[in-house]
């Protein structure tokens, strides 16, 4: 009971945090269709205000989460097989449809769902996972089984695509490197 009232407050916080910097006229247009994405029902109370009514169907609540993993692929952008691996992982502990979510993954589910992202299949499908982990996104959880750790979460929710947002080394830095070190090369003639 204390973790739902604590999630609850928990998105609370989130919606809140969301909708602050935006003018009234943008927090209902986006609050009208969150109501309808969700198929939450909006009930009027006795003074006229609306109130939120909590009964969500869960068939609703579970569609919204799904997202095809080809599509997250190409949100998320992973640059190695061990970027996609975590990405896999992550989908399928909470994105996937219900049946198929699970928390650890295995050298198959790699092979499969590589696949169907349309990600290119390592050399050494065998050694994927064991890298992944060699690079801190996996925990062994045995048999052959990995499970994502924080970092790999993080790698996943927070950090792709990589350098979103970040600005790349002006061009003429980049010359201006080049440049000096084709001077110190030609000095050493």
């Amino acid at each position: 009971m204390a973790d739902a009232i604590d999630q609850e407050i928990e998105a609370i916080k989130v919606v809140l945090v969301a909708l602050s910097p935006l003018s009234e006229k943008a927090r209902a247009s986006v609050l009208e269709y969150v109501t309808r994405r969700l198929a939450v029902s909006v009930a009027e109370r006795k003074d006229g205000a609306s109130v939120s009514n909590v009964a969500v169907s869960a068939a609703s609540a579970s569609s919204v989460d799904t997202i095809h993993l080809k599509t997250l692929k190409e949100q998320k952008k992973p640059r190695s097989a061990n970027e996609m691996a975590a990405l896999v992982a992550h989908f399928l502990e909470n994105q996937a449809p219900e049946k198929e979510r699970k928390s650890t993954i295995n050298q198959e589910d790699i092979k499969t769902y590589f696949k169907i992202a349309e990600f290119r299949l390592p050399r050494t499908l065998r050694v994927t996972l064991p890298n992944a982990k060699n690079a801190g996104y996996f925990d062994s959880a045995g048999d052959g089984e990995y499970r994502l750790n924080a970092v790999g979460h993080n790698l996943v929710v927070h950090s792709m695509p990589r350098g979103a947002g970040r600005k790349s080394r002006p061009v003429l830095y980049r010359k201006a490197r080049k440049s000096r070190a084709a001077a110190r090369s030609s000095a050493k003639r």
